[in-house]
Order: C-alpha cells, then structure tokens, then sequence
C-alpha cells in the first residue's frame, strides 16, 4: 500500500494538492477506496477516501497507530553539502531510508557550495520517507555555520563525533559508539574540514573517528556514519 504523507492531520481530513493528484490521478484511488496516512511524526492512520477530487482528495479516518522508531536514540548527521549537489541529495534519500533523526548541512572553511534550496532536499525526504513506508520524517535544517554550530551541540547530552582525514589517532567509530546514547556525527567537505576546525571541536569534547581504511567522499561518508551508528544500536 502506497504511503501518503499528511502532516495537518489533526485540524484537515484532506491531502495535499501534490497529494491528492498522485492519489487520484496517478494511482487511480477512488471514492469508498481504503488509503495508508502519515503525519511524519511516528503515527499512520488508515483512511477511507469521501471525496476523490484530485486537487483535494478527502478521506475519513479509520483507525490510528503509533508506531515505534527502528532504534532507540537519536541520529544527527552534520555535512558539507557537495559542489555537486545531486551527491548530497542521494545522500539524504539514503540516510533517510536507513532512519537518520536529524541532518544539518555545514558551511565550512573549504566548503565549495555555500547556497543550498533544502525545499528541493525536503521533497527528496519526503519521497524517501514514503518509499520506504517510514512514518518518521528527519529534521532537516537550513545551512548552518559550522563554528556556532560545534559549539551549540557541544553543550547537549550526546556523543559527538568528528570523521577527518588527518593522520593523528583516531578509532573507527562503530567502536566509538555507546548503544542507546544519542549520537552527532560530523562529516566534512570534499577538502575536508580545516585543522582549525578540527582543533576547535576537539576542544569542545568532540571525539575524532575513522569511518574505516578507505577515503571516502564526503556523501559516502555520511551515509556510512548513519548505517554504522543504526547497526550498532541493533
């Protein structure tokens, strides 16, 4: 069964315009037709369209069912968006299907792209979200600094983690990883982050780590971050 995403389902029995064309006119959903709801926040609701209109599809609510998350912590990656943006938009199509909480794009010192349209990203997690029938959409964030950024999660209750390409010791992260603890994972640009930045958050307690022996790019590095951390909490 197809997954339609309904985020105002409290207050507005009636999917979206985008919704309700792919509802009605793509798949060929029709009055009295049983339909599967989301309100990206864990809970799915099983529908009966009243009004197969496809600029207002509406529907009765059936029933409703919290459902759990896939692991018990909270997931945060932060990356420097590619030059190539379509790398990072496959990235978050991914971590979102894996089950990332949270992702926020850094700009960075060698960061190349330093504009980002994240209404093209949300589209993409949304998409993602309801291919993958998952009922909990990701927090995305605007581009974001990367020093107050460090500073700001320094000081919340979670293991931070920093992935460079310097050679000093670091460990792989999955040996990093305490299970059940909430986890931020810093990846950064192609040119990797400065030796500033990486100073700078091991100052603030940030623990440095490996993703393993080869050089990744930097959206191959995220989306191993993400199915690390969720492989671990398993």
């Amino acid at each position: 069964m197809y997954l339609f995403y309904t985020p105002y389902i409290d207050t507005i029995h009636c999917l979206s315009e985008e919704e309700s064309a792919h509802c009605v006119r793509v798949l060929r959903y029709s009055l009295g037709d049983e339909i599967l709801l989301t309100d990206g926040r864990g809970t799915t609701y099983t529908a009966r369209i009243t009004n197969p209109h496809p600029k207002h599809c509406e529907f009765e609510i059936l029933t409703e069912e919290k459902q759990a998350k896939g692991h018990n912590f909270h997931l945060h990656i932060a990356i420097a968006p590619t030059k190539n943006v379509e790398r990072l938009e496959w990235m978050i199509e991914k971590c979102t299907e894996i089950g990332v909480d949270e992702i926020t794009p850094l700009l960075c010192r060698f960061s190349e792209r330093k504009q980002l349209r994240t209404d093209r990203l949300q589209k993409i997690i949304l998409s993602a979200a309801k291919q993958s029938l998952t009922p909990y959409l990701p927090v995305l964030h605007e581009l974001t600094p990367y020093d107050a950024f460090v500073r700001d999660q320094a000081a919340k209750e979670q293991q931070n983690f920093i992935a460079h390409c310097y050679k000093e010791d670091k460990r792989v992260l999955q040996h990093e990883i305490v299970p059940g603890r909430d986890v931020l994972v810093l990846i950064g640009p192609e040119g990797d982050f400065s030796e500033q930045e990486v100073k700078e958050a091991l100052d603030l307690g940030f623990v440095p780590v490996s993703l393993g022996n080869s050089r990744l790019r930097t959206e191959t590095a995220g989306v191993v971050a993400c199915h690390t951390a969720i492989l671990k909490n398993e």
